[in-house]
């Protein structure tokens, strides 16, 4: 079952929400996007993560930046919880269903947040 995503006039599916998001992220010239469907995965935390990486810890935060004002200003959609800003390193944006993980590279490889999940459903983006 799709949980959705609520705001003040309109309410966006999580698909859409997650496409948005994934634009956002190739905005800031994120790379190695990753959206996991997690919905057919028991104790799942969530519906949705979505995992990129920036080349610098400034790249990291202008992304998630990005991601957190194109959604509130677009579809009135602001995160439940944001972790990680100050030291950049991997920034958490929690939209309940969806959790956005913006990695520095080195940090990503060490969490392997993928092979932690890796019974997820993925889809892979194209770096721009």
């Amino acid at each position: 079952m799709q949980k959705q995503a609520t705001q003040d006039q309109e309410t966006i599916s999580s698909l859409e929400l997650t496409d948005l998001i994934v634009d956002c992220i190739q905005d800031i010239k994120g790379k190695n996007i990753v959206k996991m469907d997690l919905t057919d995965i028991d104790d799942a935390p969530t519906d949705f993560f979505i995992v990129c990486e920036g080349d610098s810890t400034t790249q990291v935060s202008a992304i998630a930046g990005n991601v957190e004002k194109r959604l509130k200003d677009e579809v009135g959609v602001r995160p439940a919880h944001v972790e990680g800003k100050v030291s950049a390193k991997w920034v958490l944006i929690d939209y309940f269903n969806i959790l956005v993980h913006v990695f520095y590279p080195e940090t990503r490889r060490h969490y392997e947040i993928e092979e932690l999940w890796r019974d997820a459903k993925t889809t892979e983006y194209q770096d721009i």
